[in-house]
Parts: structure tokens; C-alpha cells; sequence
């Protein structure tokens, strides 16, 4: 008993204030509202989002770019034809379907 006693493992899980600190850190990590399982759900949320914010920044440039060219009546008429398929009154259009071809 007394060999035990004088472990210095024993004396550190007997301690008083280790206890209360593992206590703390493990309050802190797992169970707190601001827990640390959480922050890092949150960060890589937030990572995510400002992929997702890049991405549609791109985009968003992308369509200023086509909205300043579609100012010009000649672009705006290919782009109608090119997207939406129109025609003019006197005009057929054929569309042109390619299919992969059976090997």
C-alpha cells in the first residue's frame, strides 16, 4: 500500500487540481456550447462557403461580361439564336442532334 501511495501516477490522479483540470479540458473540448468538436464543424463550414462565394463571384463576372456585350444589337441577336433556339419570321431552323454511334 504504501509502494502505491508513493506512485507518482497515484499522487497525480489523487491531485486535487489535476483533476479539476481534466475535468475543464474536457468540459472545453467535448460538452461546452462553444466546444472544440464544434469550432472546427464551424470552420470547416466556413471554408465551404467561401469556395461556394469564389465560385459564384466567377460567375457573377462572367455574366457582367455577357450583359455588356449583349448592349449591341448584332450580339444580342446571335446570342438569342445560340441559347433560345429564335428565328427570324422568313427563317427555319433545324436542330441538329448528334447521338453516339453504336460500336
Amino acid at each position: 500500500m504504501k509502494k502505491l501511495l508513493e506512485n507518482p501516477w497515484f499522487k497525480l490522479a489523487t491531485n486535487v487540481y489535476a483533476l479539476i483540470g481534466l475535468f475543464f479540458v474536457v468540459w472545453m473540448v467535448f460538452l461546452d456550447t462553444n466546444s472544440l468538436l464544434i469550432y472546427l464543424n464551424l470552420e470547416r463550414k466556413l471554408s465551404e462557403l467561401e469556395r461556394q462565394k469564389a465560385t459564384l463571384e466567377r460567375d457573377i463576372a462572367l455574366d457582367k461580361k455577357t450583359l455588356l456585350q449583349l448592349n449591341d444589337s448584332i450580339e444580342l441577336e446571335r446570342y438569342a439564336r445560340e441559347k433560345y433556339n429564335m428565328k427570324r419570321k422568313n427563317e427555319d431552323v433545324y436542330l441538329i442532334e448528334y447521338t453516339e454511334s453504336a460500336q
